[in-house]
């Protein structure tokens, strides 16, 4: 998590939001932490496309008909799989600027990039392309894992199947962005990680058990439910599309507020 403050990258000076841009992207990549990121979600992805593969396997083999899933499309064992895989990204976009604060290099990027806006813009152009793409792969890897173990209760169609990646790298964009703009705000990555926590987990979790309809409503428009609606349509508020603006509502809200704790606060 050190290591984004001992990268050494040029200033944008002259080159605007394109040179920020550029500087975000090399320090993104030019640190271990970034890596780990990677490799965990990595990692995860492919514990959790068996285990799911598993479940599903043994409940059509078991002698109980009531907890049988048929024939699955594949590429729903990867975005099952994303409900714990999601945090290794989300650590990953929080990195971006956390890390900055904790090692008070958000000096030095503040001195390049002295707009604070299009320094806030640049990290949130590329924790959005980072955790989008990171997403599509991850998924890919799950569903590699899946098919063979999955047999003849997996079915594979390549439109469907595309359209599950693509809904996954969609979500994993918007979800980075708003860790990153969350990390903006807090400017802690202990209290990141909680707070994106909560509101993704925990809080939803809450307000379902509670049998009360209005907070049963409000549960439906958190950001984990928004998303879990637009990929799986697990929603009966709202058609499943309307997970993605949704979602993009909260990410942009997150964005806002680091933007404001940004123009307020010393670095």
């Amino acid at each position: 998590m050190s290591g984004f403050a001992s990268t050494r990258t040029g200033p944008a000076s002259g080159g605007g939001l394109r040179g920020a841009v550029r500087a975000e992207w090399s320090k993104a990549w030019t640190v271990r932490s970034t890596w780990w990121c990677l490799l965990a979600g990595g990692v995860l992805m492919g514990l959790g496309a068996v285990q799911f593969s598993i479940f599903t396997t043994n409940a059509n083999g078991n002698d109980d008909p009531a907890d049988d899933k048929g024939v699955v499309e594949v590429g729903l064992i990867p975005m099952a799989a994303l409900d714990l895989v999601q945090y290794a990204l989300i650590g990953l976009a929080m990195l971006l600027i956390t890390a900055e604060y904790a090692g008070g290099v958000i000096r030095t990027t503040l001195q390049w990039v002295p707009r604070r806006g299009v320094m806030l813009l640049a990290k949130t152009g590329v924790a959005a392309a980072a955790g989008g793409a990171a997403g599509v792969v991850l998924a890919v890897l799950g569903t590699a894992v899946a098919v063979p173990m999955l047999g003849r209760w997996g079915r594979f169609e390549m439109a469907g199947w595309l359209g599950d990646i693509l809904a996954v790298g969609c979500y994993m964009a918007l979800i980075s962005v708003f860790a990153l703009g969350l990390g903006a705000a807090l400017r802690s990555g202990v209290g990141t990680l909680i707070a994106v926590f909560l509101l993704l987990a925990v809080l939803p979790a809450v307000l379902q058990a509670s049998d009360v309809t209005v907070l049963e409503r409000v549960a439906d428009y958190l950001p984990g439910v928004a998303g879990a609606s637009f990929m799986r349509g697990e929603s009966e508020a709202y058609p499943s599309w309307a997970g993605l603006p949704i979602l993009a509502c909260w990410a942009a809200a997150a964005v806002g507020a680091g933007y404001a704790v940004l123009r307020r606060r010393d670095a």
